[in-house]
């Protein structure tokens, strides 16, 4: 019998052992299920509805880095992604990082798309000097990162100062920034338009955003990264190798093309879309070491 169990014994230890099916990915509907995060302080920096930002403050005299936040939601108003980023923006400021966590007008809202989107996200970054000497913020450690369609609104506003002179969006004397962390971010519209998955509506968004009826061929042309990448700040580009909504390849793309001072691509194994905001999955160490990073002085 003995023999028998030892015969046994060698057929387990000897056979394929089949790999089990990955975990699946977290998804927008597990992280509107769970409980809010709330605890920023409310603020304004316009007179529409929509021109508001949740500012998140570090314990502590300061002065405090801060991290200006901007969510995704494939620029569409009637996608409730602002609060989705609030439990990122409390650990960070548990971490010592104060965040601005900014609202702005979208596709389907008054205001939204061209050029409103894109001057909200750019009157709400530099509204960070308003707040300083009140909030105890350092102005000579800001970043900016955005998540998704959030992404490509934090590349965006890390290059305005190479935005054409003749461009709506152009703007004096631009908050400085010391760096850029885009995850999972549409980081180039063209690209996106051309061959990105249908998640956000497909081409027909891009052309909304875009006011590419109008515009016609000059619609990227100050509006996406991709047309004038990146070039004086630090840049860091996150995604998740199971990402179907932004996947890896987009950031490989833009980061060939990138020429600043430190570039840095990374992809994490086994992550989704929505790993990359949620404190909670294993992701995370990674995020909040990168953008502590571009914090730096």
């Amino acid at each position: 019998m003995s023999r028998l169990f030892a015969f046994l014994a060698c057929l387990m230890l000897s056979a394929p052992v089949l790999a089990a099916d990955p975990p699946p990915v977290l998804t927008y509907k597990d992280l509107l299920a769970r409980p809010a995060v709330t605890g920023g302080i409310r603020l304004t920096y316009g007179s529409d509805l929509q021109q508001f930002g949740d500012l998140w403050l570090p314990r502590g005299a300061g002065p405090h880095p801060l991290l200006v936040l901007i969510h995704g939601g494939c620029w569409l108003g009637d996608v409730p992604a602002f609060d989705l980023m609030n439990p990122m923006a409390k650990a960070l400021s548990d971490a010592g990082v104060a965040v601005w966590n900014i609202e702005y007008r979208r596709l389907g809202q008054p205001g939204g798309g061209y050029p409103g989107t894109f001057q909200d996200v750019a009157a709400a970054t530099d509204h960070v000097r308003a707040l300083a000497d009140a909030h105890k913020l350092d102005l000579s450690r800001v970043a900016v990162a955005g998540h998704s369609a959030g992404g490509h609104l934090a590349l965006w506003a890390a290059g305005r100062a190479q935005l054409p002179a003749d461009s709506p969006l152009k703007t004096a004397n631009p908050l400085n920034l010391r760096g850029v962390v885009s995850l999972a971010g549409i980081v180039d519209l063209r690209d996106y338009r051309e061959r990105g998955p249908t998640a956000c509506g497909g081409p027909d968004t891009v052309d909304r955003l875009t006011d590419a009826a109008r515009r016609g061929s000059a619609a990227f042309t100050d509006t996406s990264p991709g047309e004038a990448p990146v070039k004086d700040l630090a840049l860091t580009l996150i995604s998740g190798t199971r990402d179907i909504i932004v996947p890896p390849t987009f950031a490989q793309h833009y980061a060939a093309k990138a020429t600043g001072p430190e570039v840095r691509e990374l992809e994490i194994d086994g992550a989704g879309h929505f790993e990359l905001i949620d404190p909670q999955s294993g992701t995370w160490p990674v995020i909040q070491a990168e953008i502590r990073d571009r914090l730096r002085r």
